[in-house]
């Protein structure tokens, strides 16, 4: 297989990952709805950076000591699962909703957004499974440097995540416009996202415990 055709296969791989729901996409969704379309964004660009750690990781062998000792493994997607419950949680019991009281809830900076979607991306286990099983597969000695085929396999994950949720982040924007003017409408969708917030992490951390 030509360098060409691998880095095409691998881009229809990352494509059918990035689109599946799961932490990441739940988390853009909670934001753009949570503080509008910038927030929804800058978690975007979170989940961007978080991808290069898990490339960084991956290319080092560090995600391979991870899966040889599975309480490190195991750890860290607890851990990541946690976190992106907690953010459920607070969702759900906001009684400030998508920033209907700003007397109640401040808006979070986006600096903090973006914090929170690269700690949402680097502990979810789904990437590190989806880096173990097919990232190595797409590093050839033939193809060159590995550090060069890192870049270009970085720079694959970073366009997709950035054209899916992208689009993600701007759809749940528009929708937060349309709650804004209905308040009781978005307590509910509130508490929507924050159930699937908690049932994403709650179903990740069982299936990476599963398969770990």
């Amino acid at each position: 297989m030509s360098h060409a055709a691998s880095l095409l296969l691998f881009a229809v791989l990352v494509f059918g990952i990035v689109v599946l729901p799961g932490l990441d996409m739940a988390f853009v969704i909670g934001s753009s709805l949570t503080a509008g379309r910038r927030h929804g964004f800058a978690a975007v660009a979170g989940i961007v950076a978080g991808g290069i750690g898990h490339v960084a990781m991956t290319t080092l062998g560090i995600s391979v000591l991870l899966k040889v000792i599975p309480g490190v493994f195991n750890a860290l997607l607890l851990g990541g699962a946690l976190y992106i419950a907690w953010i459920g949680i607070s969702l759900w019991r906001s009684k400030a909703a998508f920033g209907f009281d700003n007397r109640i809830a401040a808006e979070p900076s986006a600096w903090v957004t973006f914090r929170r979607g690269a700690s949402t991306c680097l502990m979810n286990p789904k990437a590190y499974l989806f880096m173990l099983a097919v990232f190595p597969q797409f590093l050839r000695a033939e193809y060159g440097p590995v550090w060069t085929q890192a870049l270009a396999l970085w720079l694959i994950i970073a366009f997709m995540q950035t054209a899916v949720y992208g689009a993600i982040a701007t759809a749940a924007a528009q929708a937060r416009g349309w709650l804004l003017h209905r308040p009781g409408a978005g307590v509910i969708a509130a508490r929507i996202v924050g159930a699937m917030l908690v049932t994403a992490a709650l179903a990740t951390a069982f299936e990476g415990w599963r398969v770990a």
